[in-house]
């Protein structure tokens, strides 16, 4: 089943220069419960992309479906609703609300979505990530890479039909970042979301099914392995 697809999108800006075109004539589409990994040299376009994917930007031209809505018929409210329903999300920058606890930072989108059991929820998500011991910790007292698997948890408790990430591991050293990746494997296999992210880590591409590279705005190249092959290539 077909989650995602974009057809013929351009996004274009205006700068003191002119219009610069940041994405081209690009379409793709994703099926749902795989793993797709955006690489591509800086300044090509990989995270105005994901940005279009995920609702959060709009393109110039073209259409983005997203769990069978049409994001570019919407305004931003229709938007955001679906992104409610349907997205996680996990940044590079974390993006945690300092005045709360990791408890809180992981209720607060099921609170303000109505779930009746959003601190059970919550809780059971910080424990899959190792930190049920951590609950009551504000940002500030939890590392960088217990920050992002609060951001993980977050994401994941939501309980999206497609989670973006970008560049989820770059502020982490490279064990932590490890760790980061299995979670976030691990969590794509277990609920059958859809992982979309953005990355300059050729060791987390490789663990994705598919890898497209952009380069100015276009899509260079589209590769799909088995996922066998990534099992192989873990075991060696």
């Amino acid at each position: 089943m077909r989650i995602l697809k974009a057809q013929q999108i351009n996004k274009t800006v205006t700068t003191s220069d002119g219009q610069l075109t940041i994405i081209e004539n690009l379409s793709l589409s994703v099926e749902q419960g795989t793993s797709v990994a955006i690489v591509g040299a800086s300044g090509s376009g990989k995270s105005t992309l994901l940005a279009l994917l995920a609702g959060l930007d709009v393109p110039t031209s073209g259409v983005i479906e997203l769990n069978g809505k049409d994001l570019t018929a919407m305004d931003e409210e229709g938007r955001a609703k679906v992104r409610a329903e349907s997205v996680g999300f996990v940044f590079q920058s974390f993006q945690l609300l300092p005045g709360l606890s990791a408890l809180e930072n992981v209720m607060l989108p099921l609170e303000l979505h109505g779930a009746p059991d959003a601190e059970v929820r919550a809780r059971n998500y910080l424990e899959r990530v190792g930190l049920g011991h951590r609950v009551a910790h504000y940002p500030k007292q939890l590392s960088g890479g217990e920050q992002q698997r609060v951001a993980i948890a977050r994401a994941f408790a939501s309980e999206p039909k497609v989670l973006f990430a970008d560049e989820p591991t770059g502020n982490l050293d490279s064990v932590t970042g490890a760790t980061v990746i299995e979670l976030l494997f691990d969590l794509n296999r277990e609920q059958g979301t859809t992982l979309i992210l953005v990355t300059h880590e050729q060791r987390l591409a490789n663990r994705c099914l598919r890898q497209i590279t952009i380069d100015a705005g276009a899509i260079t190249s589209d590769l799909s392995v088995d996922e066998d092959e990534i099992r192989v290539e873990l075991s060696e």
